[in-house]
């Protein structure tokens, strides 16, 4: 009886695996994306303070006003673009974390069910063993009882 509930339970088990086995890959799919967005970030923050490094070196030599005007509408554009990176890499974060909560979901769906097969298992080998124990036992005392019948 339990070995036909754990033949039952196999396709689940082979489901939650399944399912199990793309959330991991879509945890590593977002966690791909969110350091793909964090290295933009490090690139636009890095090239920001290299422009305004050159701003300061520029400006010891005396500037004018166009250069001046046009150096501003750049750094307010690169404010801009880090804002928006960051925001960008604000909901990476939040992907992830809910690609990682899918995924624990998953994976300990899948160990839930293990865990019932094994006890599946478990329950079916000790009724096998009792049976087998019945019947040496019954074994036994007919052998018993044929070695008092006199011949």
């Amino acid at each position: 009886m339990s070995d036909s509930r754990v033949r039952r339970m196999a396709p689940v088990l082979d489901l939650a695996l399944e399912e199990e086995k793309k959330a991991a890959g879509m945890l590593g799919e977002c966690q791909k994306q969110l350091d793909d967005a964090s290295a933009r970030l490090r690139d636009l923050e890095h090239y920001s303070g290299e422009y305004a490094k050159g701003w300061t070196q520029r400006g010891g030599e005396g500037v004018g006003r166009e250069w001046l005007i046009n150096y501003q509408a750049f750094m307010a554009q690169m404010q801009t673009a880090i804002e928006q990176q960051k925001q960008t890499l604000g909901w990476h974060q939040q992907s992830l974390e809910r690609a990682r909560d899918t995924w624990r979901q998953r994976y300990q769906r899948v160990e839930a069910l293990r865990k019932l097969i094994a006890g599946y298992r478990e329950e079916a080998r000790t009724r096998a063993d009792k049976q087998e124990q019945k019947l040496l036992d019954e074994l036994t005392q007919r052998a018993f009882a044929h070695r008092r019948q006199p011949d």
